[in-house]
């Protein structure tokens, strides 16, 4: 696309953004029904509009995108409310791996490194992490609407793969809600509302089984849509995208390893591993070959201290620069091997506040303290192929495939490591604990550890660098790390108040 047209879809995408803020599920109708419609066109319009011109559909799409990264989008006006990127944070503080090692404004210490939010369904965090996930399917289902429905498929070649993307952007919204709200999947038990159009304002609680039906259908669709799409930019969900999600959810789903493990084969494709350079280059160019999924933030976006580097790099206008510091867990370090590169992008000067924070794997490239611009110039990862090798080892040894665990895991630890070979002497318990471990430590602050704790039902003990719980058990079932549904949704949703909470 030209530079003109991409600013013109940019802009309607803001705009789209700034309406989909009117909707979210729930107590958001009833609290103040009279902005549902209000700033958007009718789905009957959209529908007329994107047979006529797709950029109308795509406009929408992109403002649907936009949330992801656009702060307040949980509903609040917190420093923690910043799009998907937030609830990274909140899952790597849930599972233990990321301490809160100082905190001095307390964003995170109480409701979320002392449970106190799992715990209380009136702490606002459940409702955040609710709304935001229920943002995001509420825009999906506007696109979806527009194209003509969840069941049709469109004609336009443009407009599938608008179809497409939008499909499984609404799967991955549906998986993290089922993952913050399932301790761990059980098929019969009734988790959450489904909704798959724009229309319906409330709804009850169904079956996990069901969610995980919906997204699996909506990726299936997804990857079909998708063929042949070749995105503009990595904002967009492309098929490898689609697939490297359907990964995740076949995984937690935990009923068919097989294909989990060729969907995330699959995923793959036209990616490269991340370099060792890479690894302590900042984390900071969406350009990174390694990068499947991500944002390129820049001035017009204008990201500043409410955002994921604002709560994470010591080298932004920040909170680590200030005094609030997030370090990798001091047991998950010690289990890094000393000649492991990943060893390095950990500051590990005895003494100095800053121990263990992610000095060398999240930074602006300024490296400037406090951050040379309160914009935030460098963007935001949300998925990379690392994670497709380690899904395929976990997924080949648990369907029994220990060759192609083994495989796929030296693929990624021989790039990390001078000698992976201790790998092939591997099997069973002690293959599975390697292929965990390693996934809690190449996407250490990538929002992907609470995942896999909950996949490998695993138990962790915080390290001595965590404020609270030290040296405590605690197993991925725990009703500390599952959030509940918020006291809005069931004062408000009718359906909801009435069933057993």
């Amino acid at each position: 696309l030209k530079k003109n047209k991409m600013n013109k879809i940019y802009k309607f995408g803001l705009l789209s953004a700034l309406a989909l803020f009117s909707y979210s599920c729930g107590d958001d109708f009833l609290e103040d029904p009279a902005l549902e419609g209000s700033a958007s066109l009718t789905s009957a319009q959209l529908e007329q509009a994107a047979n006529v011109d797709p950029e109308v559909i795509n406009g929408l799409i992109s403002g649907v995108y936009s949330l992801t990264f656009t702060t307040g989008t949980g509903g609040t006006t917190g420093h923690d409310d910043f799009g998907h990127k937030s609830y990274d944070v909140f899952s790597d503080m849930l599972s233990g791996d990321m301490a809160l090692s100082t905190s001095t404004y307390g964003w995170y210490r109480s409701s979320i490194t002392e449970f106190q939010g799992p715990l209380d369904f009136t702490y606002g965090d459940n409702r955040q992490v609710w709304r935001y996930y229920y943002r995001i399917i509420r825009g999906c289902n506007e696109v979806i609407d527009g194209l003509g429905g969840t069941d049709v498929v469109p004609e336009n070649q443009e407009n599938k793969y608008i179809m497409g993307q939008a499909k499984a952007l609404r799967a991955h919204s549906y998986f993290y809600l089922a993952q913050f709200y399932q301790k761990g999947y059980d098929a019969a038990e009734e988790i959450l509302p489904l909704y798959t159009d724009a229309i319906t304002p409330n709804g009850p609680k169904v079956a996990a089984s069901l969610i995980y039906d919906q997204m699996e259908s909506d990726l299936t669709e997804s990857i079909e849509l998708l063929e042949g799409f070749n995105r503009t930019n990595k904002t967009q969900i492309n098929k490898s995208v689609a697939q490297g999600i359907y990964a995740y959810v076949l995984g937690a789903r935990g009923t068919d390893y097989t294909k989990a493990y060729n969907m995330a084969i699959a995923a793959m494709s036209d990616f490269t591993v991340m370099s060792g350079a890479e690894l302590t280059g900042g984390f900071n160019n969406v350009a990174t070959p390694g990068w499947m999924w991500g944002v390129d933030l820049n001035d017009e976006i204008g990201l500043g201290l409410i955002s994921w580097w604002g709560q994470m790099d010591y080298y932004s206008y920040s909170y680590p620069a200030f005094g609030d510091a997030k370090s990798m867990d001091q047991t998950l370090f010690d289990a890094i091997p000393a000649t492991d590169s990943r060893k390095e992008q950990f500051n590990n000067s005895p003494g100095e506040y800053e121990h263990l924070m992610p000095l060398f794997k999240f930074y602006d490239a300024d490296r400037e303290r406090y951050g040379s611009s309160r914009i935030v110039k460098a963007d935001y990862v949300y998925m990379r192929v690392a994670e497709m090798h380690l899904l395929a080892a976990e997924f080949a040894a648990k369907a029994g495939n220990e060759g192609e665990a083994k495989t796929n895991l030296k693929a990624l630890v021989g790039q990390r490591v001078t000698d992976a070979s201790y790998i092939d002497q591997l099997s069973g318990p002690s293959l599975n604990s390697e292929i965990y471990l390693q996934t809690r430590i190449e996407l250490w602050g990538e929002g992907k550890s609470y995942l896999a704790m909950k996949r490998n039902k695993a138990t962790v003990t915080r390290g001595s660098n965590h404020l609270s719980f030290v040296g405590e058990a605690i197993p991925y079932n725990d009703e500390r790390l599952t959030f509940e549904i918020p006291e809005g949704e069931i004062q408000f949703n009718p359906f909801i108040s009435t069933q057993n909470n």
